[in-house]
Formats: C-alpha cells, sequence, structure tokens
C-alpha cells in the first residue's frame, strides 16, 4: 500500500493509491496509523474517490509527527570520511516538524550558513505504539518506510557539541514521497541508496551496511522513549556528503538534489536561498 498527503485549495489530504489510482482517504496518514493496521486496511478499500495532483502537490507524508528521530554516523564509510569513530550506542538527534519539506519542493539554504550538505536516508515510520520493544518484535512496530533527507548547515552544527542548530533550519528536510507499507517491503536491509547533484552522482550504497540496523535502532530508541504511529525515525546516510570531499563541497542556490531509495521513490528538491528579513 502507498500512502500520501497532498495540497489542495481545501487543505490537506491524505491518499491512498488503489486499482492504479490515488484516491482519497477521510483520515490524515497520522490519524490513520494510530488506528491501527486493521483499520487502515478498512479505509483504504472504502476510498473511492479519486483524487489527481502533481507532484508539486505533495507535502511531506507525514506533514505533523509527533517524533524525528534521527540517526548519525550509521554507515561505516560516512563515519570514516568525517574522521570519527563507530560508537557502541547509535548516536540519536531530534529534528522538529517545522523543518520538513515537501518531497518535491525546494529546501531552503540558510542565509546564516556557508556549508550547506546533503544527507539521503531511509526513514521508518512507526505503526505501532511501544515501549521497550526487542529487536525480534520491532517489524511488527513499523508501518512503512520513506526517503528523508537530512539537510546540514555544517557549520551551525558544529557550533557546540550538540547538533541541533545545524540540524533543524525551516524547510530543510524533505520526507515523502509515499509512505511504503512493510508488506511491500517486508526486509528494509538489502535497498540500494542514492543521491544525485545536477545528475552527477555523490552518495551510493545500500542499506545492508547499515551499522545498527532498523530493529535496533527502534529497540535501542524505545529503551528510553514511547515510540508512537507517526513517529520518524532516519536511519543514517551513507559517504558521500560535502563535508567529507577534499575539496570540501557545499550546496549552491539552484542546484537539483536527486534522492533515491530502491522501492520508494524519489525526492527531487531544488535549492533556494532564505529570503533575507
Amino acid at each position: 500500500m502507498k500512502l500520501g498527503t497532498v495540497d489542495t485549495p481545501h487543505g490537506a489530504i491524505a491518499v491512498v493509491e488503489r486499482d492504479g489510482a490515488f484516491r482519497r482517504l477521510e483520515s490524515s496518514v497520522r490519524e490513520l496509523l494510530r488506528s491501527g493496521p486493521e483499520a487502515l486496511a478498512e479505509a483504504a478499500s472504502r476510498a473511492t474517490e479519486p483524487v489527481t495532483f502533481t507532484d508539486a502537490d505533495l507535502l511531506p507524508v507525514i506533514p505533523d509527527p509527533g517524533k524525528i528521530l534521527c540517526v548519525g554516523r550509521n554507515y561505516l564509510e560516512h563515519v570514516e570520511e568525517l574522521g570519527n569513530t563507530v560508537t557502541k550506542s547509535p548516536e540519536i538527534f531530534v529534528r522538529t516538524p517545522t523543518t520538513l519539506a515537501r518531497p518535491y519542493g525546494p529546501v531552503i539554504h540558510p542565509k546564516l550558513s556557508d556549508r550547506f550538505d546533503w544527507e539521503v536516508e531511509l526513514a521508518v515510520v512507526i505503526g505501532r505504539a511501544g515501549r521497550h520493544i526487542t529487536p525480534e518484535d520491532a517489524y511488527h512496530h513499523v508501518a512503512g518506510y520513506t526517503i528523508f533527507n537530512d539537510f546540514t548547515a555544517r557549520d551551525y552544527q558544529r557550533r557546540t557539541t550538540q547538533w541541533t542548530p545545524g540540524k533543524n533550519f525551516d524547510q530543510t528536510g524533505p520526507l515523502g514521497p509515499y509512505l511504503v507499507t512493510s508488506d511491500e517491503i517486508p526486509d528494509p536491509s538489502g535497498l540500494d541508496i542514492s543521491l544525485t547533484i545536477d545528475g552527477e552522482q555523490m552518495q551510493r550504497s545500500n542499506t545492508r551496511m547499515l551499522i545498527h540496523s532498523v530493529p535496533a535502532l527502534i529497540a535501542f530508541l524505545s529503551s528510553f522513549a514511547t515510540l508512537l504511529p507517526g513517529d520518524v525515525i532516519a536511519t543514517g546516510t551513507p559517504g558521500g556528503v560535502g563535508d567529507g570531499r577534499d575539496p570540501k563541497v557545499f550546496l549552491r542556490s539552484g542546484q537539483v538534489v536527486v534522492s533515491t531509495i530502491e522501492g520508494l521513490g524519489e525526492l527531487r528538491n531544488v535549492v533556494e536561498d532564505e529570503v533575507a528579513g
């Protein structure tokens, strides 16, 4: 099942792909996930009203997640390119919903940053609430998967030992284009993941290279926080970021960044300078 959120003149609506067309759902994606997989399947079966839209109309697939939990340094190549070391426990930081951007919309280059970087990531969406989830039970709590790009202001990230400032500029985290439910991707540990800028490949890897697997991440995160339906876990980026290159390369206004994950589609975002004000 493929779920999305579409901007319309009358507000945001949720859609589901069924019988070769997208059809309107009666509640938001997050609300439907809260209702449980059986209720979601029932709502999808009742959806009959077709919805016509363009890629540009797509909003972040979950515009209002309760938590966006992000994982740093989770591919060995990325750890090494930035001169870091592998940690026993995952490196975790948090993003806020105001950082989200449309999957086919602009991402905003912060006017305060000269080192705006890219990070394509597999995102896990929680479908069943849980605390102290075991790795063996983790996939029962997953609604599905989508794509995230953790665009980062490296200069702000490194102002302190905490990464929050560099990761939380508005409209720097495209999420989507759709939520592909876990019945279509029962095992996310073998998906090709890549990123291009203006057609030039900058990142290419596979999710089998994750240091901390999806079940391990869910177990760790749920050890200290209750995971709720609609929460998003961004699992980390592979090597190839601009800050890890010699010489370093950072994004400029007008560049087109395409983030692709096998089975999930792509994000396509144009970099736009923040309007002074």
